[in-house]
Formats: structure tokens, sequence, C-alpha cells
């Protein structure tokens, strides 16, 4: 352990130094499958052959201008983002936590410029954004907000999936603009929201003049057997945040827009410095170009069915287990008891997985992934969880 790194993070017992694909290999020899692939970010696999070579020819070229200038990939690539989704216009950040405070940014000015005099957010119970301030406080969790007050005001909390408390809200206050919602919660434990969720979410925005903003960085680009997971309600929101798997792990976010959302911003109300740089859109249009190429929203379907059919065979059944999620490539395996050390003894079995609201197997596995690397996570599970 380096005593010159903060204490931010429990650090597992593991250092590694190379991957490939879905695996990854320590200093020590010894060879993992990354279930996680680092929280929904390298969805194409380590390593992977074409990013790595267009990391290294860009990089020969130019890495970084500053965005008082044209940067033609960033151009391409907000272009691809807003036909991918139905949006009109993205702001480039460097991460999801940026891309939630950039659309906070849109819906207070958004309210303010309606002469709302302490504009209102809707938030939800179980969410998690991130732990930039802006983003913390719009999370729920003493754990996560603990030791940070006084939060950022403005935040209303409500219910996930439950309709008639946000009609209910929007009634009583006048001064709500948005609602912030992730389409599935990741940090809360994989939570699926009902069929046409989003859908009454969006007629109630439409119709109270709100911006429905929803927070897709850990659901984003296929992960649901979808581009985006909204897509499954068949919507269009007004603002989405993207981040995580665009990048494959060069670090690049972004906030699109639609309408009236995508024209709040102007010149000197936001920016950021290192945000669209050459380095990470061009890496971020090969992302997608590789997505496209490889039908890779059709793969997270097929083998997310598969990891379903196989985990509800063969773990569903245990006496420890209360429940299995996903969609896609979203899993989430919810245990009658606390689990917070199953992470580590997977570690050491050779499968990298991680716990989250201290007793649900959260795996988010590359797109990439076949049959046979399905069967051999689930032959792991099926030891450690016994």
């Amino acid at each position: 352990m380096n005593d010159f790194l903060m204490k931010t993070y429990n650090k597992k017992p593991a250092s590694f130094v190379k991957g490939e694909g879905i695996y990854l290999w320590d200093d020590k020899g010894r060879k993992y499958i990354d279930a996680l692939c680092g929280l929904a970010v390298t969805s194409l696999g380590h390593s992977n052959p074409e990013i790595s070579n267009i990391i290294k020819t860009q990089s020969e070229t130019l890495i970084h201008s500053s965005n008082a200038f044209n940067i033609k990939p960033q151009e391409e690539l907000a272009e691809k983002l807003c036909l991918l989704s139905g949006m009109d216009k993205a702001f480039f950040c460097n991460s999801g936590a940026e891309a939630v405070e950039t659309s906070i940014k849109i819906a207070k000015k958004y309210g303010n410029d309606k002469n709302i005099k302490n504009p209102k957010i809707i938030v939800m119970e179980g969410s998690f954004h991130g732990r930039t301030m802006a983003a913390l406080s719009a999370t729920d969790g003493e754990k996560v907000q603990k030791g940070f007050a006084p939060l950022l005001d403005g935040f209303i909390r409500a219910p996930y999936n439950n309709v008639e408390c946000i009609e209910k809200l929007v009634l009583e206050h006048n001064d709500i603009v948005a609602i912030l919602l992730e389409p599935i919660q990741g940090e809360g434990g994989i939570i699926i929201p009902d069929k046409g969720y989003l859908k009454n979410l969006k007629r109630i925005c439409d119709s109270n003049q709100l911006f429905l903003m929803i927070d897709e960085v850990q659901s984003g680009f296929c992960r649901t057997g979808k581009w985006f997971a909204f897509q499954h309600d068949e919507i269009t929101p007004d603002v989405i945040m993207v981040a995580k798997a665009l990048g494959n792990g060069v670090p690049i976010g972004a906030c699109l827009a639609k309408n009236t959302a995508a024209d709040t911003l102007t010149p000197g109300t936001h920016g950021s410095t290192f945000g669209g740089n050459f380095l990470s859109t061009t890496v971020g249009l090969k992302v997608v170009d590789i997505m496209q190429t490889l039908s890779i929203n059709d793969n997270a379907k097929e083998m997310g069915n598969y990891f379903q059919k196989e985990l509800k065979e063969k773990i569903a059944n245990k006496k420890t287990v209360k429940e299995i999620r996903n969609k896609g490539l979203m899993i989430g395996i919810e245990l009658v008891n606390e689990c917070i050390n199953l992470a580590e003894v997977a570690l050491k079995s050779g499968l990298i997985i991680n716990i989250t609201q201290d007793n649900i197997i959260r795996m988010l596995p590359p797109l990439i992934i076949n049959r046979t690397q399905i069967d051999d996570i689930i032959s792991i599970l099926n030891k450690i969880i016994d």
C-alpha cells in the first residue's frame, strides 16, 4: 500500500499488470475473469487492438487544444451521439459525475431563466449520480453524504418506480423544473422499474414543462441490449448523461440535450478544460464505430438472456439467494444475508465482482462476453455463494 495515496478506497489484495478481452492478470501471473469491467467501463474488453491503435495514432498527432478552437472529432462524435440518442446537442466533459453536474446546471438555469426563485429537481431514493458536490447532493444515501454538509439544496426526493408520488409532488410544488433519475439503478442494486415507468414520467414532464433527465452513465452504450436503457420505454428524454463505456477506459463524459434544454447553456455559463479533447473524442468515435460494426447491443441482449437462464437454473434456487435481476448485462444477485466480503472470496477464485448495498452481487461484464465465459462465471458463483 502506497503511503502517499489518500485512503479513499478500500483496496482489494490484487495488483493487475495486463488485460486482454474479458481477462486480467496480476503481478503474480494469476488470471481473472473481469465480470465488472471497471464498473461498466471496458465494455469492449481490455487492450482492444483497434482502440489501442487509435490511441497511439492520435497521441502522435495531437492530444489536446483549448475548446476555444474547433475540434473536428468532437464535432463528429457529438453528431453520432445525438443521432443514436435522439438528442440535438452535446457537451463533452471527463466523467459521469461531470455530466450530471452539467445536467443540474441546465435545470437550474432553465428555472432561473423562467424567474423561479429556487428551482427544484426531483431525484430518487436509492439513486447514485456521483461524488462531486451537486451530484452527491442528488444522490441518495447517508453513507456517501456523511461529513459533507451542507449539501446543495434544491432537490426533492421521491421513491423510485412510483408514478403517483411524482404526480403528487408536481401538483404540490410550482418550482419544480426537472426530474433526474437512472433508468436502472446500478449502485442501488440493479433495480429495474416497471415497464412504462419512464413513459409516464415523460408524460408528466411534457404536461408541466419540466425536463426529464436520464442518467445513462452506467446503463448506456448497449449495456441493456439497446443503445440506451430509456429506449426500452420508447421515449426521448430532454437531457441524457453518458460516460464510462464511451471511452473504454479513456476518461470521457457527455451531457446530451434536446430542444430548450440544448440551448439553455450559453458561452461563459459552463466549460471544461479537458472535455472533448482530440484524444478522448477520437477514442469515443472508435468505440461507437466498433459497437455498431459488431452489433454489440444484440450480443448484450443475447448474452443477457443466456445469463438470466443459467442463473435461474443454477443459482436462483439456493436458500441464500433472495432475487436475481438483470437487464441485458446489468446483473444483480440479491442474497438473504450481508455478503460484503464476497468480492474478496470471488477474487481468490479468479472472478472480479463487487458488492453493493451490502448484500447484492453486482456484475457488469464486458459486452463481448460469450456463453463459455458465462458458464465459467456461473461455475465460480455456484461455489462462492454456497
